[in-house]
């Protein structure tokens, strides 16, 4: 009768390592679904703040040089000139953004006084 048993639990104990198995294959291909959408989604996330300052460049120029127009009377280059800078500077965010063009250096924007105060020249 224990021998009975003995086989019994054994085969049960096959059984439920084989339904274990599955479950864990399962689970790492769903955990590998879940990793590839979260990159799609970060992507997305990427593209949609690219995108965004890239337009409000664009409107913030486009509103500025309205502005200047109607205050100044200079129709129509204030916002053709303010349009263009309005692009420029969208572009300019993007890359920076993207990682194609550094930030300015902060030795830069003080005009390089400091750079050979070191070295007696």
């Amino acid at each position: 009768m224990t021998d009975e048993r003995d086989k019994g639990l054994e085969e049960r104990r096959k059984r439920l390592g084989a339904k274990l198995a599955k479950v864990r294959k399962e689970e790492r291909e769903e955990d590998a679904r879940d990793d590839r959408a979260e990159e799609s989604r970060k992507g997305y996330a990427v593209a949609m703040k690219l995108s965004s300052e890239f337009i409000s460049a664009i409107i913030v120029g486009a509103l500025l040089g309205y502005l200047l127009d109607r205050f100044a009377g200079t129709s129509p280059w204030g916002m053709i000139v303010l349009l263009l800078l309005g692009f420029c500077a969208g572009v300019l965010n993007v890359l920076r953004s993207a990682g194609k063009v550094a930030a300015v250096h902060p030795m830069d924007r003080k005009g390089g006084e400091n750079i050979n105060k070191g070295d007696g020249a």
